[in-house]
């Protein structure tokens, strides 16, 4: 109870509306904002069709290869290092969960197309390719562990102090 009451009651509403906010308000602003009406549309189909599978292989194969090798690139060229207790691993999980995107991929689709079948068609490839970039993202991460930091290593045991050295 101590514990509880030193962290302001702020604080405490923020940590218990996270999961609804992330997981339930947000997506259906992302649903809300993207126009898309799926009453009445073949998923199978829509989902099929050549232009939401260009746009979510885009998503997910784009974006993960992409912010991978730069990322390795940038590391390699010395204008970057990875962060402590992170792998290649990690990068690669975080690339593929940045796949998940709605606002630049929307705004795209609106330059790209008029409105109509092929608008509808590219967002449902935007959904499509969010939800596999985030599934795959999350069971990337979620099965590596951290790398040990080498800096962090505990000097190994030596002679006692003040003994004959």
């Amino acid at each position: 109870a101590v514990a509880r009451e030193s962290v302001p009651p702020l604080r405490r509403m923020e940590h218990a509306l996270l999961p609804w906010s992330s997981f339930l308000v947000v997506p259906i602003f992302a649903l809300a904002n993207a126009g898309v009406d799926f009453r009445g549309v073949d998923l199978g189909a829509a989902i099929t069709h050549p232009v939401a599978l260009g746009v979510a292989v885009g998503l997910v194969v784009g974006k993960t290869v992409g912010i991978s090798v730069f990322s390795f690139l940038a590391v390699k060229l010395g204008w970057g290092r990875l962060p402590r207790n992170t792998g290649w691993a990690h990068i690669v999980g975080v690339a593929a969960v940045a796949g998940i995107g709605f606002t630049v991929a929307l705004f795209v689709t609106a330059l790209a197309y008029d409105p109509g079948d092929l608008a509808d068609r590219a967002k449902t490839g935007i959904f499509l390719g969010s939800l596999v970039a985030g599934l795959i993202g999350t069971a990337f991460l979620r099965t590596r562990t951290p790398v040990p930091d080498p800096s962090a290593r505990r000097p190994e045991a030596g002679p006692a102090s003040g003994g004959d050295h």
